[in-house]
């Protein structure tokens, strides 16, 4: 089984983190689907997804992973991390969702892509809540054309807002 891959390219320039971050959601969609355990997705990209290239003037960003010169490191702490506090998460995450809605109805991508900015707001202090936002909206937008980055939007504000309340009262009594 292969990770989903993103109807979007990630663009020119992109961060090391923001491909980490695109990197993990592909792993854990990977790992729900195929069952696949954590150590060995997370080595797998490692070997097969993540390496360090010097594009010729002839390539762009847009290799078939996308992921090259992803950080490593921030990819696994947040697959980990996931897999770790998922008890902790989807309660959280099934708490934000709109009446009648269900994680467990929710498309595998987007469960995955909501998973991994709730275990940053959580547990990452040293990434803004609103940066951690704004990126998996960005992660949505590369997988779904509907309403889906909106979706994103309201559950990861939802939850930063309420584990975060201080550095969100702190913007807003800024503007």
């Amino acid at each position: 089984m292969t990770a989903a891959i993103p109807k979007k390219p990630s663009g020119k320039g992109t961060m090391p983190r923001s491909k980490a971050r695109m990197a993990a959601v592909q792993a854990l969609y990977q790992m729900e689907l195929a069952g696949t355990d954590v150590t060995d997705v997370v080595a797998e990209f490692q070997r097969m997804r993540f390496h360090p290239v010097e594009p010729s003037p002839a390539e762009d960003d847009d290799s078939p992973s996308g992921l090259e010169e992803a950080d490593a490191t921030f990819f696994s702490e947040v697959v980990h991390g996931v897999v770790r506090r998922q008890r902790d998460i989807d309660p959280l995450v099934h708490e934000q969702l709109a009446a009648g809605w269900r994680l467990v109805r929710v498309d595998a991508i987007l469960r995955a892509i909501l998973r991994a900015g709730t275990f940053e707001l959580m547990e990452r202090r040293d990434v803004p809540g609103r940066v951690v936002i704004n990126e998996y909206i960005n992660v949505a937008h590369a997988f779904f054309d509907e309403e889906e980055p909106r979706v994103v939007n309201g559950v990861l504000d939802k939850i930063g807002r309420r584990l975060r309340a201080e550095e969100f009262e702190k913007k807003r009594a800024a503007d």
